[in-house]
């Protein structure tokens, strides 16, 4: 497959699923064949006229879909049709206000429980991740669609530092199809104001996980989903 076969993303739109859609088409319609290699991140980058980070969360959405699987050290290949999962949500479902509020919904206990194993099981580098991703998303001049990634990137990371494979495989494919949500959200939003209580939230999870207390780490999560929700105006049941 060349790279040059693929479109530069315009600005307006969500780059990490623009661009995963861009491959995924690629890969569904046959032209990059199961079992083939993708080009390297810094191609794609290029080929994308995007960052890297934009590229990396573009490929963790296809691998959630079940159309990409990562090697470590090797680089990222299509999968085979036995693996593709069956389970995808068209972004254009949840303009419905009620089935993004039940997607929404089942983010909650996810992402909470997710904190609390976190909080017990992370290592060294699950917390030098979420460093890095709270540095990419502090101050409003870095508030943009890197920062939103960025936000999505921490979640991802709380996630796999469960180290339970499924966690970021769920998490990451719901937090993916909100994500356009989030970022009308922002847009409507005194940006100044949600990045200073955005980043505070986070902060409170990291830090609960740090602790290894799964209780604080739990109520942290639980406290910045739910003020989330308000932000998009979202009213949720919880217990």
């Amino acid at each position: 497959m060349a790279v040059a076969d693929f479109n530069q993303i315009r600005r307006s739109e969500h780059l990490p699923a623009r661009i995963a859609g861009q491959i995924g088409r690629e890969i569904l319609e046959g032209r990059i064949a199961p079992g083939e290699k993708l080009p390297t991140e810094h191609l794609l980058a290029k080929t994308f006229g995007v960052s890297r980070s934009v590229v990396r969360e573009a490929i963790a959405q296809l691998r959630n879909e079940g159309l990409v699987e990562t090697r470590q050290g090797v680089g990222a290949f299509a999968t085979e049709f036995g693996q593709r999962q069956s389970l995808r949500i068209e972004q254009g479902d949840l303009t419905d206000r009620e089935a993004f509020k039940n997607l929404y919904q089942l983010r909650m206990p996810l992402e909470i429980e997710a904190a609390g194993l976190a909080a017990l099981h992370h290592a060294a580098d699950d917390l030098a991740r979420l460093d890095e991703t709270l540095e990419q998303m502090t101050g409003a001049e870095k508030w943009t669609e890197q920062g939103i990634v960025a936000d999505l990137a921490f979640h991802r990371v709380v996630a796999t530092a469960t180290q339970n494979e499924y966690f970021p495989l769920f998490i990451g494919f719901i937090a993916e199809r909100i994500s356009l949500a989030i970022k009308a959200a922002r847009a409507k939003a005194v940006l100044e104001e949600i990045v200073e209580v955005t980043i505070a939230e986070h902060v409170a999870i990291r830090d609960a996980i740090v602790s290894r207390d799964p209780a604080k780490a739990r109520d942290a999560m639980r406290q910045h989903l739910i003020k989330a929700a308000g932000r998009l105006d979202l009213t949720l049941e919880t217990c």
